[in-house]
């Protein structure tokens, strides 16, 4: 699978329209689109950022949604008023879809590593950090996205609520910091939001 992400941020105080236009209509939009597979929105309110990541069967229903759909996306994207990247990666490790009720929680890390190493990053993450994440309390899903040319990588945790996704923090460190030593890797970013909306679906056989 293949997900479009866009990190948008601008001034606080009007960041809540830009969510209530997104978690209205984003959905909707996106599903009616071929290939279409998920929709996540997750923001930090307090300093005016957004995150959401679109996800697509193949590459071909990913641009053909953003050739239909990016004008919309822009105009929901105005009132905030700031900055914003558009981005395309590879689904290349996965958890299974879960539901993600009221006060759910996303951890979101990028990293680099050597581009050649891409599959074995996944495979890592996959065998190693997927099975650690997935016996901590609260967690919903999570999933390794990459940029194969680059060597970029993107990896995201949602858990339940606070009080797991704050338990979860150390572990978590942990697992990140044994998979980054393997890899030979390094950290770039490490932030944390809530989850706005979450719509994952199961792959079609």
């Amino acid at each position: 699978m293949f997900v479009r992400t866009v990190y948008a941020t601008g001034d606080p105080d009007r960041i809540d329209r830009t969510l209530d236009g997104l978690a209205t209509e984003a959905v909707e939009l996106l599903s009616g689109q071929p290939g279409y597979r998920g929709y996540g929105l997750f923001a930090d309110r307090s300093v005016g950022k957004i995150t959401m990541g679109s996800w697509w069967e193949s590459e071909e229903a990913e641009r053909a949604s953003d050739e239909a759909l990016g004008e919309r996306r822009r105009e929901l994207l105005a009132p905030l008023a700031g900055t914003v990247t558009t981005e395309v990666w590879e689904a290349v490790a996965t958890a299974p879809p879960g539901v993600a009720g009221p006060g759910a929680r996303f951890r979101l890390s990028r990293s680099d590593v050597d581009p050649a190493t891409v599959d074995t990053a996944a495979e890592v993450f996959r065998d190693r950090v997927l099975p650690v994440l997935a016996k901590q309390p609260g967690f919903v899903t999570g999933a390794m996205l990459a940029d194969r040319t680059t060597g970029r990588l993107s990896v995201g945790a949602i858990y339940a609520d606070q009080a797991t996704f704050d338990a979860s923090r150390g572990p978590t460190a942990d697992s990140r910091a044994k998979a980054l030593t393997t890899l030979g890797g390094t950290l770039r970013s490490l932030e944390e939001f809530e989850v706005v909306v979450l719509d994952r679906r199961a792959p079609q056989q």
